[in-house]
Order: structure tokens, then sequence, then C-alpha cells
């Protein structure tokens, strides 16, 4: 029992499922869903149908070259049974797999970082753009009240100095 890969989407195609078409030349096409099936019937390319592995790897928004890659071509040459042989190719399998996965989301994360640094640039002009929709009028009244305060304070000390001034009879002391 062999998983397949979908002929124009790339998505795995689990036995007993599945449309397989087969052309005059012989060469055989599998695919997952009718969806895939009518869009080759339509001779569309996967590369620009938005939702395909192809068109994602085009784009850059998936790994594409990577050596685990190697792994997954079909060779087709015979081997003779032997369980060793077997048990070793599904453990080698695992942990080829468990390296795939890590080097992908590693890939999504850089790729996604970009995009983060790049949304609060935008976010932090557009915030110093339009700064009077966030500070309201109001906003430093009191820090104003508080300083304006401070200024009459210290503006009405020079005038108690000239009462005194007044009362000691009109001499002034430098």
């Amino acid at each position: 029992m062999r998983i397949e890969a979908c002929y124009f989407c790339s998505s795995r195609i689990f036995p007993g499922h599945g449309i397989q078409f087969v052309r005059n030349d012989c060469k055989v096409f599998k695919f997952c869903r009718s969806k895939c099936h009518a869009a080759f019937k339509k001779k569309k390319n996967p590369r620009k149908v938005k939702w395909t592995k192809a068109y994602r790897k085009t784009v850059g928004k998936e790994l594409a070259i990577d050596p685990s890659f190697e792994f997954e071509k079909r060779r087709n040459v015979p081997v003779k049974y032997s369980r060793e042989t077997f048990t070793k190719a599904v453990e080698a399998m695992k942990k080829v797999e468990a390296i795939k996965q890590k080097r992908q989301s590693a890939f999504i994360k850089q790729r996604l970082r970009k995009g983060r640094i790049i949304e609060k640039e935008r976010d932090i002009k557009e915030v110093q753009r339009n700064m009077e929709l966030i500070r309201s009028p109001a906003a430093g009244l009191k820090q104003k009240r508080a300083e304006s305060d401070v200024h009459m304070q210290s503006d009405s000390e020079p005038e108690e100095q000239m009462d005194e001034v007044i009362e000691d009879g009109g001499e002034v002391e430098l």
C-alpha cells in the first residue's frame, strides 16, 4: 500500500481515494479530489493556482530546496525483502520526517518574522501620522495647570518682596 501524491495539488492520496486518469500514451495522473481533476482538464497551471503546493513553493511561502526531499524520490530498483532493512527504513523515514518538520517550522518562523517587522513599522508610521486621533485635547490639562500654578507662585514672590520694600521705607538691597 502506497500513499500517492496528487498530480495537481501535491497533496496525499490514501489507498482507495481519489481519481485516476490514464492518457492515451499510458501516462497515469492521480488526483486527490474532483476539484484537482477538473482543474487539470481545464488545463490550469498548478503554479498559478493559489491553493496548490506548487504555487506556494514558487512564491516562496513553502520550503522549496531541501536535501530531505531527495529521500522521497521514487526508485524503481527492486530490493530483496529483509526485516532488518525495512525496520531501518521505517526508522529512517521517521527521522527524516522529524527533520523536515523542524526545517519547515524554522522556515515559516523566519518568513513571518519579516512580516511582523514590516507590520510594526507600518503601525508606527500610522500612529505618527494620526497622533491627534490618539491624544485628546484635554490630555495634558492637569500637567499644564500644575505648571501654571508653579509659575503663579513664582510670580507672586516678587510682589511680596515689593510689599516688604515699601514697608521698610524704600530701601532696596541687592
